[in-house]
């Protein structure tokens, strides 16, 4: 029995079933979509549903390999906000050159399996110091467990924001 067969239990189970949920609302907004529609900004935002993807897959892998491993404790360097540094930022919120909606889907699908094996492996108690930052000041401590809520609220915030793009692109709802 691989660790994907291994059946857990309790909040093991929890996670696991709240993590799928929102993966799936996420997944569900880009479903029947083109590469140009899931490129699209139908708000006033620079998100894209395709983007959204991207970014929530970035952000899960930077967790789950936290959980793993902890973070570096010295803060970032200070980061200078450059024309270029600005355009990077918003690349993850949109495919670019090369990119497709169905290459976007198979990344995070690998990521999220990876990250539910840890979920299924790694000790829930064990606790690393985020790393220093602007907006995160030194000696604040997360639990594994913490890390794997976090992840699941952040997808679940960002499927929220892919499903008002996709009702604003063709009226398709995930609920409703």
């Amino acid at each position: 029995m691989t660790a994907n067969e291994q059946i857990v239990t309790g909040e093991r189970a929890d996670i696991l079933d709240f993590l799928t949920k929102h993966r799936y609302f996420l997944r569900h907004t880009a479903e029947g979509l083109g590469d140009e529609q899931a490129n699209t900004r139908s708000t006033v935002s620079a998100l894209t549903i395709g983007g959204l993807i991207k970014h929530v897959t970035e952000v899960e892998r930077m967790w789950a390999d936290f959980a793993q491993a902890g973070g570096g404790k010295d803060a970032p360097e200070e980061i200078e906000y450059t024309p270029e540094r600005i355009a990077q930022w918003e690349d993850q919120f949109r495919l670019t050159e090369g990119e497709t909606l169905a290459g976007v889907l198979a990344e995070y699908e690998k990521v999220a399996a990876a990250t539910d094996d840890l979920v299924r492996t790694l000790d829930l108690d064990t606790t690393y110091e985020l790393p220093a930052a602007p907006w995160q000041p030194p000696g604040v401590f997360w639990t594994v467990r913490r890390v794997f809520l976090h992840i699941t609220a952040e997808t679940a915030q960002h499927a929220g924001h892919a499903d008002i793009i996709r009702e604003t692109i063709d009226g398709q709802k995930s609920m409703g």
